[in-house]
């Protein structure tokens, strides 16, 4: 069986808003390095305060940032 995993649809919500990574960054203050990080699944945790900035700048709620994927069962 996988390890279930947290997945973040920062693609997606970008790609919906016609927003990119770098004005992003830009609107959150964050890197677009860190912003990379998290949008491809490397990121190991987020802060809370991050969380906040990134859903009011794609004007979202967390829920639709991230995505739990449960393990498929062999």
């Amino acid at each position: 069986m996988a390890d279930p995993t947290i997945r973040v649809r920062l693609d997606e919500l970008l790609k919906e808003r016609g927003m990119t990574l770098t004005e992003l960054s830009h609107r959150v203050q964050i890197t677009v390095v860190n912003l990379s990080i998290l949008k491809n699944g490397h990121a190991r945790a987020i802060r809370f305060s991050t969380l906040v900035r990134l859903c009011d700048a794609l004007d979202c709620q967390p829920g639709d940032l991230l995505q739990y994927d449960r393990p498929t069962r062999t």
